[in-house]
């Protein structure tokens, strides 16, 4: 039967504190993501990176450990010669990294509760392999079966490898989530699902997120709903809709703040935007109980965001 350990962790504390984006940390370390693989050719190339990224956001104060498996999936590896077994491995290891993060930060501090510690086995979208965009969009069909195909290494290994729980993040489409959580049933592993917006009262495929919140909501393997990687300023409403139809716990984990140029490439930081400070507080009175960052965000982002979320207790 499956542990709830993240349903145990919000229920014990009340303030559950996520890490912050995996590529940005890896960048910043030296590491080249402009590929199709993303993240997931550090898992090749430069694994001990990651788990110094994991290490770095542990001190930093987060909770939850989000494995670098979300580009992570056998086609994507299959594209690069890499076979079905090698695959399950590098999917299980990104599991490894992130455990053996924690195992030498409760060497550290030995004052630390390891069940208030845990490993997130994260599962992008489809859209996400195809690495235009779609994750932001939806714009991409698949049946039951080749959801099914493109899902299955990748959730077995991360819950062979023993993740606590799964990361169903970034999602785009509910007919690709429904499948997922078909799959979570049959492998009995909880999870979080947060989705992507395409305006805060609807989720990428343009589908009301009231009902993507229902659908989440009845499943009793998802422990929290929520939405990442998305503008911080599309946060607020979309949690007043969720918690309109649904009392499982909430968690968000948007952008800095920072914009995207696609013609260039390029991030560009509002010179003068409202920061972490004008967010936080809001966001746990509206039942926001898991709280962190995506793309463009740092352990530094995560010190902050620690913080607000203890003074909003």
């Amino acid at each position: 039967m499956a542990q709830h350990l993240l349903a145990d962790l919000i229920r014990q504390t009340g303030s559950v504190v996520i890490d912050g984006a995996m590529s940005t940390a890896l960048e910043k370390a030296g590491c080249d993501l402009n590929d199709k693989l993303w993240s997931a050719r550090v898992l090749i190339e430069e694994p001990a990176k990651i788990r110094q990224v994991h290490a770095d956001y542990f001190e930093a104060g987060a909770n939850v450990a989000i494995t670098a498996s979300y580009q992570a999936t056998e086609a994507g590896f299959s594209e690069r010669g890499i076979d079905s077994k090698t695959a399950y491995g590098l999917i299980a290891q990104s599991v490894m990294l992130a455990k053996e993060a924690r195992a030498d930060f409760l060497a550290r501090h030995p004052e630390k509760d390891p069940k208030s510690l845990l490993i997130a086995g994260a599962v992008g979208p489809y859209g996400a392999y195809l690495a235009n965009g779609a994750e932001y969009t939806g714009d991409y069909h698949l049946t039951e079966r080749q959801y099914r195909t493109f899902h299955q290494l990748r959730m077995k290994a991360l819950v062979e490898a023993g993740a606590d729980f799964l990361a169903v993040e970034t999602q785009a489409r509910l007919d690709e989530v429904k499948v997922i959580l078909e799959m979570m049933a049959e492998i009995d592993a909880p999870a979080w699902v947060t989705f992507t917006l395409k305006d805060s009262a609807h989720i990428a495929d343009g589908t009301p997120i009231e009902e993507a919140a229902q659908v989440c909501g009845s499943h009793p393997l998802v422990d929290a709903i929520g939405i990442n990687c998305v503008k911080r300023e599309m946060v607020a409403d979309a949690l007043k809709r969720i918690s309109s139809v649904t009392d499982k716990p909430m968690i968000v984990y948007p952008n800095s703040g920072e914009t995207y140029d696609p013609s260039t490439k390029t991030w560009h930081h509002p010179v003068a935007g409202p920061g972490w400070e004008n967010f936080i507080s809001k966001w746990k009175s509206m039942g926001a109980v898991c709280l962190g960052g995506c793309c463009r965000t740092l352990p530094s982002d995560i010190v902050q965001i620690a913080a607000l979320m203890k003074e909003a207790t």
